[in-house]
């Protein structure tokens, strides 16, 4: 193993450990997104930050972003400190700001911001280490792990939705 491959393995890691945690969560969260998003209220919303100046958007989204990116270190650090349900706590807060409002206004705000050259290299950029790691994790052991677990979660969400 080279010393660059070495020192890239942290990172690859931590980045391969929240793919994995959103490929888990993604038929939770999935359903509560669309739904939220129907509501005519959000409907309104997105439409008038769609109208807005795309460097207001941008504002509009950095905003709540630099508040629960920070909020999920700091959930993840009371879990390591033993705070297990008040990290548990601000974890899940910060998911639903970020799967709620944030994804919210950059969809509404999407066409805009990526006339925004730094931004669209940076979604690039972000995306294709995403599909790395992706592609890096399904050539591992772990992800037949993922992936039957990531199964049994969404036959889960299923069979309550249906029991409703």
């Amino acid at each position: 193993m080279t010393l660059k491959r070495l020192l890239l393995l942290p990172l690859q890691i931590v980045v391969g450990f929240i793919v994995i945690i959103d490929e888990l969560a993604r038929p939770l969260y999935r359903p509560l997104i669309r739904r939220f998003a129907e509501l005519h209220v959000v409907e309104a919303a997105e439409a008038h930050v769609a109208r807005l100046p795309r460097f207001v958007i941008l504002v509009l989204l950095l905003v709540p972003l630099a508040i629960a990116e920070p909020l999920k270190i700091y959930g993840l650090l009371l879990i390591g400190e033993t705070h297990v349900i008040r990290g548990l706590l601000i974890l899940v807060f910060a998911y639903l700001a970020s799967f709620l409002l944030i994804e919210r206004i950059y969809e509404a705000g999407k066409p805009k911001l990526l006339t925004i050259g730094w931004f669209a290299w940076l979604i690039d950029f972000i995306a294709w280490i995403r599909s790395s790691i992706l592609n890096w994790l399904k050539g591992t052991p772990v992800w037949g792990v993922v992936t039957t677990t990531k199964e049994l979660v969404a036959r889960a969400v299923a069979s309550i939705r249906t029991a409703r």
